[in-house]
């Protein structure tokens, strides 16, 4: 009889999808209860837990969906290592500024290698900052467009990548 308040409080956060109330309610119930916190106080804890973990299953699915070949920040890049790099203007753009503006970016080098590890850490900045990023080479956009166009499914691919109210590309 005694465990039913208990059975039916971890029914109740599991049905309502409070995974972080569920884990952390007793250990923190007798952590404020020592430190003499009262309730509306602990349950402003728990409530600031569940956030906190709500986001970062958030961003980690975001990091998941948008399918980065790497996941590495900026914080691990090493500038110095490509002196052409504009770090400026990477930095800037890791801020993602330009998608309130609607604005595109293209990253586009003469050499073969070392785009991807730039777009991966901005797009990663991306969804740490709330917006969902999909991650495509160039290589592998074209073979899906070919695709899609020999599968006459072209126009729900473009609506699915949003292309139909993207900018002119001449």
């Amino acid at each position: 009889m005694s465990d039913t308040p208990q059975l039916l409080l971890v029914h109740h956060l599991r049905a309502l999808k409070l995974p972080s109330f569920l884990r952390e309610y007793d250990k923190l119930a007798q952590q404020c209860a020592a430190e003499g916190v009262d309730h509306p106080r602990y349950l402003l804890r728990l409530a600031e837990l569940e956030l906190i973990d709500r986001e970062q299953r958030m961003v980690e699915r975001r990091i998941k969906e948008a399918r980065f070949p790497t996941v590495k920040n900026l914080d691990s890049f090493e500038f110095q290592a490509i002196p052409s790099l504009n770090k400026t203007l990477v930095l800037e753009l890791a801020r993602c500024e330009y998608v309130a503006r609607r604005e595109n970016v293209i990253a586009g080098r003469q050499q073969r290698h070392g785009k991807d590890p730039h777009c991966s850490r901005m797009g990663l900045a991306a969804c740490q900052k709330g917006l969902s990023v999909g991650f495509i080479t160039a290589a592998a956009l074209v073979h899906e467009l070919i695709e899609a166009r020999d599968e006459k499914r072209l126009l729900r691919l473009q609506r699915q990548l949003g292309w139909l109210q993207a900018a002119d590309y001449r």
